[in-house]
Formats: structure tokens, C-alpha cells, sequence
């Protein structure tokens, strides 16, 4: 798999059937090795580890209705009271992050009604913060670490 634009972490991998198996702290099973996955995954640990979630607080894969339509986001952080704080909407490395992204998470969040939204390729990350206010957001340099 391609280096990404993440720190390094140690991985858990099978194989089986011919095919690469990545392991998810968070669903706590063996996923198929996609780039998509392979960014998921970098993710997933870049907020354990750099900005210290705790594993508790983050839902991976998860199917929800937006205007009766069912969609999957990526990752959610919620807060401890069970509202959500980070949607992170993950694409393969070599799917490049346009507008389109965006209004694909931003409408993710009318119905999850996030803090903060972050969108990765692996490669390039960004970050913004709701405005509700407005119905607009500010991008970032990061998002926050937990319990900031």
C-alpha cells in the first residue's frame, strides 16, 4: 500500500483467499485491504494516537438516512454525551478532494449536525469547523485534540 501523509503506525494484517486483510481496533475484526480502508485505518489511529480520542468515543462504518436515502460515513466522534463532534469522510488516495467532498460531508452533517468535519485522501487533510449560525464553515490547520 502507498505511504500517506500520516504518522507511521503498526498495522495487523492476514491473508486470505488471496486477499489482504487489515485489522479495525474500532469494529474489532479484519477488514479487506482497500486504499480507501488503508486511509480509514491511518485515520482512525492519527485520533487515538496524535489527537487522543479514546477508542470508546469512535464509531467506524456506520449507516445512516439522509432524505430517505441510506449512506455510510466513514468515522464519527462522538462526545461523551452522545452527540457527535467529528465526521470524517475518507477517499482513496488517488480520489482528489474537490467541492463535491465537501457537499457530500457537509450533507452527511444536516442530519449528524457535527463540530467538526475533516476530509482525507491520505495525502491531503482538511479540516473545518461548523458554523451553524451561518450554515457556512471555517477551515482549519487541525482539528482539536480531545477534550479541547
Amino acid at each position: 500500500m502507498q505511504k500517506l501523509n500520516f504518522p507511521t503506525y503498526s498495522f495487523r494484517f492476514k491473508n486470505s483467499e488471496n486477499k489482504v486483510s487489515i485489522f479495525d481496533a474500532i469494529r474489532k475484526k479484519f477488514v479487506i485491504l482497500q486504499p480507501e480502508e488503508w486511509v480509514r485505518q491511518h485515520c482512525v489511529n492519527y485520533l487515538i494516537e496524535e489527537k487522543n480520542y479514546p477508542k470508546s468515543l469512535i464509531n467506524v462504518e456506520k449507516e445512516l438516512k439522509i432524505n430517505d436515502l441510506k449512506k455510510r460515513y466513514d468515522i464519527v466522534v462522538f462526545n461523551p454525551n452522545g452527540s457527535i463532534h467529528i465526521i470524517v469522510e475518507c477517499k482513496a488516495p488517488k480520489i482528489k478532494i474537490n467541492q463535491d467532498t465537501f457537499d457530500q460531508v457537509a450533507r452527511y452533517n444536516l442530519a449528524l449536525n457535527a463540530n467538526y468535519l475533516m476530509v482525507t485522501n491520505g495525502l491531503n487533510h482538511y479540516y473545518c469547523k461548523m458554523d451553524f449560525e451561518t450554515e457556512k464553515y471555517d477551515f482549519l490547520q487541525d482539528i482539536p485534540h480531545y477534550g479541547n
